[in-house]
Formats: structure tokens, C-alpha cells, sequence
């Protein structure tokens, strides 16, 4: 089911359970559309409201997708603390310990707090940077505090440049396909840009 079968059926509870999953439920998390349900929903809250409403509220988009990003990021830090590291051994799922990898790099690289902003904006590490952090033992203020500015700076970003599109440009709700996969495409660069360097 893509973003758009999910907000038609579900509406914004559909937004606070995926960014709920995406952003602490680890594996459940890689198959859940973040990026392309939030700027979509945002987008059907223009267009639906100036053909008479789509039944999607943009403050109640908003304010699911908030929510959901920040506790579930939270449940993920939680998770790690309890037991991820235990999980993590048994998994063997090469993709996902190449994603832990990652959010280990980033943890080290840029230390705690830029690691946490600029890990929320990539995809697949966002999932796993908060059962990172708990593992690694990052304090729990700075996470908690660092977490949400980065959950509501990147939940709340996708919404609102869905809306600004989808007021100003007549008809790009007919679009939605293309437009996701290019958020995608925009999303994944630097995970692509960091391979690249590693070759």
C-alpha cells in the first residue's frame, strides 16, 4: 500500500502510526514510507482543500506527524538502551548492520547532537539511529532534547512543502507519483554521496 492508498483509507492516524514505526521499530521501520507519506499528505491537504476538503486536516497532519516522529524515535532510543545490542547480534541481516554501521559513523563523526539532526533526514538511518544511540548509552537529555528539535524540523518540512506545492501549483496532486519518488531520490543522495566517497 503506497502513502496516498494510506492517507485515503486512514487519514492522519495513518501519519502517526508510520512515523511512529519508521522512526523507532527498527526492522519493521525500512518498509514503511516516511518521506513519501508526509509530503503527499501535506499536498492533499491543499488541493483537498480547495476542492472542498479530502478529509485531511493540515494541523492534524502536522501535528500526527510530530508526535509520531518524536515518540517513536524515543521507543527506538528505549529499545536500544534495553536490548539492542543483544537484537542486533542476532539479526543477520547484512542490510541492516550496514545501516547501524552508518549510524555509528555518523555518531562518531559529528558527535552526538549534529549526528541526531542530520540522521533523522536520511532515510533507513533514521530508523536506526535512535536504537544506535541507546545502545552506544548517548545521554538521554541530550537525545530526548536533539531527537524532537529533529523531528519536528523534519516531519513538519516535508508537510508544509507538500502544502506550499500543492497551493501554488494548480493540478500537481495528478502528479504525486512522480513528486514522491523524486523526494526519494533527493533523500537517499547522501547515503549515495557517502558511498561514492568510500570507492
Amino acid at each position: 500500500m503506497n502513502g496516498s492508498s494510506l492517507l485515503s483509507a486512514f487519514g492522519a492516524l495513518a501519519v502517526l502510526v508510520v512515523t511512529f514505526a519508521e522512526s523507532g521499530l527498527l526492522i519493521v521501520g525500512f518498509f514503511l514510507p516516511g518521506d513519501t507519506l508526509l509530503f503527499p499528505a501535506g499536498v492533499l491537504c491543499a488541493t483537498g482543500a480547495a476542492h472542498g476538503g479530502s478529509g485531511l486536516s493540515l494541523w492534524q497532519v502536522m501535528v500526527c506527524a510530530a508526535v509520531g516522529a518524536c515518540v517513536g524515535a524515543q521507543v527506538g532510543y528505549y529499545i536500544g538502551r534495553r536490548g539492542g545490542r543483544a537484537m542486533l547480534a542476532r539479526s543477520h541481516s547484512v542490510r541492516l548492520k550496514e545501516v547501524v554501521t552508518r549510524g555509528e559513523e555518523l555518531l562518531a563523526r559529528y558527535g552526538q547532537r549534529k549526528a541526531i539532526l542530520i540522521g533523522r533526514f536520511i532515510p533507513m538511518v533514521r530508523t536506526v539511529l535512535g536504537p544506535v544511540a541507546g545502545v552506544l548509552e548517548v545521554p538521554a537529555k541530550t537525545y530526548t532534547l536533539w531527537q524532537v528539535v529533529a523531528g519536528i524540523a523534519w516531519s513538519q518540512s516535508l508537510v508544509l512543502l507538500g502544502y506550499w506545492l500543492g497551493a501554488e501549483v494548480p493540478g500537481v496532486d495528478n502528479y504525486l507519483l512522480p513528486l514522491v519518488a523524486l523526494v526519494v531520490v533527493v533523500s537517499f543522495l547522501p547515503v549515495l554521496l557517502q558511498r561514492r566517497r568510500r570507492n
